[in-house]
């Protein structure tokens, strides 16, 4: 028999955790991850407070600061937090704003019409996860303030002088015990602000930097202001597309009590860009909201091609997908109490805004079509040619989809196939090249990882039509080997990642210009075609090293600049007379098997890059930009970010 436990299972053993404790105990739970998505998750619940304040029409300016240390401060000019004592807890009505799990004017009808805070978790949360936070209040007059440790008050809300200031000041600095990093990234954080800026007209955000100045000695700081709001959003995403029309439609308007905006044009690319939002929050799995833009467009734009006699000659359906081909469009909504579904809570769930949306569309897209029949002919020609693309493509979609009766399995003959068949287990490495495919296929784990090794650059899907890019033997045999299915003709882009044979799909290119101009052919096409990849967390890029650094007998490999200088200065101490070796791997071919497992592909010591969508918008215009004709843009995006500007020349 096993001994009797020390301790007993009783009800003692159940542990409640209540509120902040649960936070900081599970705090995925409650933003998603503590790496560097959760810790910027931080600053968007403390803005999206100042944000409610905006909509309820109380505040017109935010001001975010990333401090040195990186603790951030947002201060608003809103109405500043109450402080009054709260009569059901007993404390001022700040703290409880502050250490309470779902406390807040945001839940109270007749303090705000809408909010965008609803949908996250709070600045208790952001308090939780913080070591230390400073809430300071200005209003009536005076300026209070209260302190907190992770999350618990240090002292009473406490007023601590006159003010002719109103607004509220919150500085927090994240907990380093839970979070994986706590650097701030200063272009995450700025296109947050200017998406923000562009949903809110007339509202002022800045964000200032006061960690590093820059080579005038000045802290890198901007403004974002947009006076025509969703408008010069489409304008900034499309900004490197060649533009069909000669201005952005803007429908606006209430339907049964839910104010719509939406701003909308077309391009000469073939992609379908369409960004929607509740309330400030960006909806990426789509809703109900998407669902009445959509329909509204079809039937609107439909009607009007019928009419116009520009359909006759066409001798099949035009579908849904047709009409949206180079549409570039951002949906926003305000609902009272939005409803979130979907995987990762961002669909939009609410039936009753379906057909407001769907009205509002279809009546102002209308007008718009009768007032301006050059550009509504320009859009039904493209809405044409796209139907002829996609019949072409249907041909070609289906060649991907049939087996290979020859070869059986119906796998690319270039893919090594590993043994295990459980998909969550597995991993295919998509490598630059036959050579080093050979070396990744002799350097690998047979039992759980495959190679497929890929020829040259795939093709550009950014400029290329769709059946260009079913008929490319490339992308033909990503699609097989991957073994997912293609959509419907009525829904061409959506993946079905039922017998998807690897959860872990690696991206594996050499470590210069070439290497990275390839990674990011791959990325622009799973962007485009297989989004569904990269949003279940399936799409990792692999890790070369750089450097060798080798001295005698003793060698170790640097990933950056940085760590192989360390690696001179260490081994030149070590007191031995030669002059230290680097050899810089310009590809993945220079490196034996060995080296490459122990460096890139082994799990226990290889660092892989997850990719994600941190935000759809910005990473839309960013492919756009760099896979497009405009040249000015993709220079300075390069220069700006090029880390072999030095390495390559």
């Amino acid at each position: 028999m096993s001994e009797e436990p020390k301790k007993g299972y009783d009800a003692s053993s159940i542990q409640s955790l209540e509120g902040m404790e649960h936070v900081r105990l599970r705090p995925s739970m409650y933003i998603g991850d503590v790496g560097v998505r959760g810790l910027h998750h931080l600053v968007y619940e403390v803005v999206d407070n100042s944000i409610d304040e905006a909509m309820a029409g109380y505040c017109d300016t935010i001001h975010v600061t990333i401090e040195e240390g990186n603790a951030v401060k947002v201060i608003d000019n809103g109405r500043g937090i109450p402080i009054g004592m709260h009569k059901k807890e007993g404390v001022s009505a700040l703290e409880v704003v502050m250490t309470k799990i779902g406390a807040g004017g945001k839940f109270d009808k007749d303090s705000y019409k809408v909010s965008g805070g609803l949908h996250g978790v709070g600045v208790s949360c952001v308090n939780a996860l913080s070591k230390d936070l400073k809430a300071e209040v200005f209003r009536d007059g005076k300026h209070y303030m209260q302190e907190y440790q992770k999350g618990k008050a240090s002292y009473p809300v406490k007023e601590i002088g006159d003010s002719d200031y109103r607004g509220t000041q919150v500085i927090f600095q994240p907990d380093d015990s839970i979070f994986e990093t706590v650097e701030f990234n200063y272009d995450t954080l700025a296109t947050r602000l200017r998406e923000l800026s562009f949903l809110n007209k007339g509202l002022r955000l800045t964000l200032t930097d006061e960690r590093t100045p820059n080579e005038n000695g000045e802290h890198p700081t901007e403004e974002f202001i947009s006076e025509r709001g969703l408008q010069e959003f489409v304008e900034y995403i499309d900004s490197t597309r060649e533009q069909l029309m000669s201005q952005v439609i803007h429908i606006t308007g209430e339907k049964n009590g839910v104010p719509v905006e939406v701003a909308m044009t077309y391009n000469t690319s073939f992609n379908e860009n369409i960004h929607s939002y509740v309330n400030n929050i960006n909806t990426h799995e789509g809703g109900t909201h998407l669902s009445g833009f959509r329909r509204g467009l079809t039937n609107t734009l439909k009607k009007y091609a019928e009419a116009s006699g520009m359909l006759d000659k066409l001798k099949f359906e035009i579908a849904g997908d047709d009409f949206r081909e180079g549409l570039t469009a951002v949906v926003s909504v305000k609902v009272a109490e939005p409803q979130f579904e979907g995987q990762t809570k961002t669909k939009l769930g609410n039936r009753e805004v379906t057909a407001p949306v769907s009205q509002a569309v279809s009546e102002m897209l209308s007008d718009y079509l009768e007032e301006n029949p050059l550009d509504a002919k320009q859009i039904v020609t493209k809405v044409i040619i796209a139907a002829q693309a996609r019949h072409a493509a249907k041909k070609a979609r289906e060649m991907v989809q049939r087996k290979n009766v020859m070869s059986g399995s119906g796998l690319p003959g270039k893919l090594s196939d590993c043994s295990e068949k459980d998909p969550s287990l597995c991993e295919v490495y998509l490598v630059e090249g036959d050579s080093a495919g050979g070396t990744a296929k002799q350097g690998r784990d047979r039992m759980f990882q495959a190679i497929m090794p890929l020829r040259g650059k795939i093709l550009n899907v950014e400029k290329a039509m769709p059946h260009k890019i079913f008929e490319n033997e490339e992308i033909k045999n990503i699609y097989t080997a991957l073994g997912v299915r293609l959509g419907t003709v009525e829904d061409a882009k959506a993946l079905n990642l039922e017998k998807l044979r690897y959860h872990k799909v690696i991206i594996m290119c050499d470590a210069d210009v070439d290497g990275s101009h390839i990674e990011t052919l791959i990325l622009t096409f799973f962007f485009r075609h297989m989004r569904e990849l990269i949003e279940n967390g399936y799409v990792y890029i692999a890790t070369p090293p750089l450097y060798l650094v080798k001295k005698g007998q003793k060698k170790s490999y640097a990933w950056d600049d940085d760590q192989r200088d360390r690696l001179v200065q260490e081994f030149k101490g070590s007191g031995e007379e030669r002059s230290v070796g680097i050899q810089r791997y310009k590809g993945l071919g220079e490196m034996n098997a060995e080296q490459l497992w122990d460096t890139t592909m082994n799990p226990e010591f290889r660092t892989l890059r997850q990719v994600n969508i941190a935000n759809a918008s910005e990473a839309d215009r960013v492919f756009s930009m760099l896979m497009g004709d405009e040249v000015p843009p993709r220079r300075e995006f390069i220069e700006k970010n090029a880390k072999y500007a030095n390495i390559d020349i």
